[in-house]
């Protein structure tokens, strides 16, 4: 199923670099489909095979972004394509095959958000708002899980970048609730790539300032976190419980955040719980041995050694 190899890649496109141009020898005729291509998503009749082939040369033209950025009327295209489908959310009615085309959009969007051509127009022109009603959506079915997967794949696109800009755009919209609601309920590979957005939020420190200034968005935080070590010490993940730890870990640089994680740190992440799923992740069980020894220091301690409760 198309769909599958897309989403798939959301999560792996994540630590992926540019892709290496095509030989000279084919470069040319795939120069000349491909204009044939974005040219045709301006049509409705030719539209929905262009995005298909598109998508699947996404990470083979180096340039497609800014192509696709500054041709006529393609992105008001991918747009209506995206817009077309909202009537599907609610209730929710959503086809596969449905999905498998919006979800050609939002690849060829995802490749518009990584550009560091197009990547800060994509962001003064507000485009991820059009994905949020996606992330809001809660059916199981998998072409809404599909949807959601597809659409956390382009912001995690913006994340990685690690740029300041796409932090700032990010902290005023409601990405973090969005991202906090799919991480409690979502499918395991969601939920890794939402951890994934919270924790490049979390690393920037006006991210982590933003998170930590009240302790209603603080508390919020940590008890979806306290969830998800609960649920992967059922069912574990090195994969997501790594995300995990790392928020764990940022948050600790904060005085007032690691001063509440001394209280609220669950206990399966002091003792062995995780000692197998970990065993051969030494970059983790670092992470982790680093946060216990954050939570012990400057902590008070009566002469027995046991800490003592803030006054």
């Amino acid at each position: 199923m198309h769909s599958i190899r897309l989403n798939c890649l959301c999560y792996s496109d994540l630590g992926k670099g540019t892709a290496m141009p095509v030989p000279t020898a084919l470069a040319q005729v795939d120069r000349e489909k491909i204009y044939q291509w974005i040219n045709e998503l301006s049509s409705p009749e030719t539209r929905e095979n262009a995005l298909l082939e598109l998508s699947k040369k996404r990470e083979s033209v180096p340039d497609l972004a800014p192509m696709l950025w500054h041709s006529f009327g393609t992105i008001a295209a991918l747009l209506q394509e995206i817009v077309n489908i909202y009537p599907s959310i609610n209730p929710p009615t959503l086809t596969a095959h449905q999905s498998n085309r919006v979800c050609n959009a939002l690849a060829l969007l995802q490749c518009v958000a990584s550009h560091p051509e197009t990547r800060s127009a994509f962001l003064a022109a507000h485009i991820p708002l059009f994905l949020y009603p996606f992330l809001h959506t809660v059916s199981k079915t998998r072409p809404f899980e599909y949807l959601r997967l597809t659409s956390l794949g382009v912001i995690g696109a913006l994340v990685k970048t690690d740029e300041q800009e796409v932090i700032n755009f990010l902290l005023t919209t409601e990405i973090i609730p969005l991202c906090l609601r799919i991480m409690e309920s979502g499918s395991e590979l969601s939920k890794t790539v939402a951890t994934f957005i919270l924790q490049k939020i979390l690393l920037d420190d006006t991210g982590l300032a933003y998170i930590c200034q009240t302790y209603e968005r603080f508390s919020h935080v940590a008890m979806i976190l306290g969830k998800m070590v609960l649920q992967l010490s059922k069912e574990p993940s090195a994969r997501l419980l790594k995300h995990v730890v790392r928020c764990y870990l940022r948050l600790s640089d904060n005085p007032r955040a690691r001063e509440a994680l001394r209280q609220c740190l669950p206990d399966q992440l002091k003792d062995t719980t995780f000692a197998q799923v970990l065993k051969d992740d030494t970059t983790t069980k670092r992470w982790l041995a680093q946060l216990v020894k954050n939570l012990q220091e400057g902590q008070v301690t009566d002469p027995r050694g046991i800490p003592l409760p803030p006054q």
